[in-house]
């Protein structure tokens, strides 16, 4: 996966958190506050463990995808971007030996 897929998808998130449309899962749950979100994130982690350890290649593709997408909503949600991540992931590469 590219960079800019990910950004591409930040962005789309960014535009339904300001769309005044309320027929958008990603405005609803936004709206559903931190603790929506986090039980999200929560849910679809757990899925996705239960789909490694048990599951097939395709199942657990569909739940990291999922836990990917609730991940970068919680992101927007608390105005993190993916540069942000970029950043930090910089800082403790020079600290890996």
């Amino acid at each position: 996966m590219n960079k800019n897929f990910l950004e591409e998808l930040y962005s789309v998130i960014l535009k339904r958190k300001k769309s005044k449309s309320s027929n958008s899962y990603t405005k609803e749950l936004l709206k559903g506050g931190k603790k929506k979100i986090a039980q999200k994130v929560g849910e679809e982690s757990a899925e996705l463990i239960i789909e490694f350890l048990k599951g097939s290649k395709k199942r657990t593709i569909e739940e990291a995808s999922d836990l990917l997408y609730h991940f970068l909503v919680m992101l927007c949600f608390k105005k993190i971007k993916i540069s942000d991540l970029e950043n930090e992931l910089k800082k403790r590469r020079k600290n890996v030996r």
